[in-house]
């Protein structure tokens, strides 16, 4: 799996609230460039938004 694919599938989880939690969780997995990867805004607004939807959505939930 790529880094973006895995920062997709971790922002989906609910666990990372930001997206510097993700690229710290990503970088603690052994992704390199991560913040290079997670640069385009496209990708970074994305991830963003995806990170407060799951993770709101995890503190209604649990």
């Amino acid at each position: 799996m790529s880094t973006i694919e895995r920062a997709f599938t971790l922002a989906r989880t609910g666990k990372y609230a930001t997206l510097a939690q993700l690229q710290l969780q990503l970088k603690e997995d052994g992704c390199r460039a991560v913040e290079t990867l997670l640069s385009p805004r496209s990708i970074k607004d994305h991830l963003v938004a995806i990170c407060a939807a799951s993770s709101k959505a995890m503190r209604v939930d649990g």
